[in-house]
């Protein structure tokens, strides 16, 4: 029988700063505070640590980090490319690293100041990678340019409206509403808000567009077996995944011969064989966020409705606690906090914890998601 990553490792700790438009302390600094949280919260000390993994865009390497929380001798270590769509790859890194016995104590971060530093496209002296010199000298100069334009190609497609992109940044801000480390607590929004709200990149206004945001997360993983002996209720990785379809080009796909069937379907597809339930048992779902459409494409890529059914997926509330398919229930990207999707990962812990702000009763299995649109990474966590 083949070797599979099935539950044979838990996640045991999560740990965040604050977020907000501007916080004072470095990269470093947030993300050692991110660590030392989770380290904590697990009731695990830093010693301990022998195995890290984080973003390739994550600017505090392992080395810095490992010195100034006091870890021990490393014996694994990753990084992981393409922005968002690493997130849930540094989980899957570290559950193979532990259950091959690479490593005994993993820690997952991202680190942040993504609201008060650059924005990554302004640094004109870096070379385009190739498929952004075909795009970029023609002005889809920003991830929400980009995004804008798979989002035209699918309302002409299949009829998705503005509506169903608000159903989407309606959900969001909803749940943020509840959470109080969220950036948009007690900021609510209304429909009226988002259609009269300015055009970022048409069809994509102010809404439909992630927050830009300060802070860190971090999260431990362990062997199932040690999980049972720490602190807190151990959240089993039940199956992990990447996927880069063939041929693709990273946010740009327009001249692929399906520019709509993005990574998702890819990982999704790896996903789901590895697992023992399928989306009909999933409980609630953190998919990323960071535009409004690129959860219609997500619900479609990782088999919740048929292909073009995504956007009508979204009405009569479903995407709401209560719904079909509660989603994103900190916030998201869109309302909680922007940090290259990592707080997808913390909130679906504490789903299965059930500690949530925005509680799914009795939540036994969530979907985390990585960045659509980009080479990307999911998690199927299980309580």
């Amino acid at each position: 029988m083949a070797a599979t990553l099935k539950d044979a490792t838990a996640i045991v700790g999560i740990g965040q700063t604050a977020f907000a438009k501007r916080l004072p302390q470095s990269e470093k600094e947030l993300a050692c505070r991110a660590i030392l949280a989770a380290l904590a919260d697990a009731g695990i000390d830093p010693s301990e640590v022998d195995a890290f993994s984080s973003y390739t865009m994550e600017e505090t390497d392992e080395v810095e980090v490992a010195k100034a929380i006091g870890a021990g001798d490393v014996t694994f270590f990753s990084k992981i490319g393409y922005g968002g769509g690493g997130s849930c790859a540094t989980v899957g890194h570290l559950a193979a690293a532990v259950a091959t016995g690479q490593a005994t104590v993993g820690v997952a971060w991202r680190s942040r100041k993504r609201g008060s530093g650059p924005r990554p496209w302004k640094n004109t002296a870096v070379q385009l990678p190739t498929p952004g010199q075909w795009t970029r000298p023609f002005g889809l100069l920003r991830p929400a340019d980009e995004i804008g334009m798979l989002a035209r190609r699918y309302m002409h497609e299949y009829g998705a409206t503005r509506d169903h992109l608000f159903n989407v940044a309606m959900a969001c801000r909803n749940r943020a509403n509840e959470n109080p480390a969220a950036m948009m607590y007690e900021r609510p929004l209304t429909r009226e808000m988002y259609m009269t709200s300015r055009m970022i990149s048409d069809p994509l206004c102010l809404f439909d567009n992630c927050l830009e945001t300060d802070g860190a997360l971090a999260c431990v993983i362990v062997s199932a077996e040690r999980a049972r002996d720490c602190r807190q209720r151990p959240v089993y990785v039940h199956s992990a995944a990447q996927g880069l379809p063939a041929q693709h080009h990273g946010m740009v796909n327009y001249w692929n011969d399906d520019p709509l069937s993005g990574p998702a379907w890819t990982a999704a597809r790896h996903l789901w064989k590895q697992a023992d339930f399928g989306p009909q048992d999933v409980d609630v779902a953190q998919i990323y966020d960071a535009f409004t459409p690129l959860i219609p494409l997500s619900l479609e890529g990782y088999g919740f409705c048929g292909r073009g059914e995504g956007a009508a997926f979204t009405e009569g509330g479903a995407l709401e606690m209560g719904g079909r398919l509660p989603i994103n229930t900190g916030g998201g990207g869109l309302s909680e906090a922007y940090v290259h999707g990592f707080n997808l990962i913390n909130e679906g812990v504490k789903q299965l914890r059930g500690v949530s702000t925005a509680q799914v009763p009795d939540a036994a299995t969530c979907l985390v998601t990585a960045g659509e649109g980009v080479p990307t990474s999911a998690i199927l966590l299980r309580a």
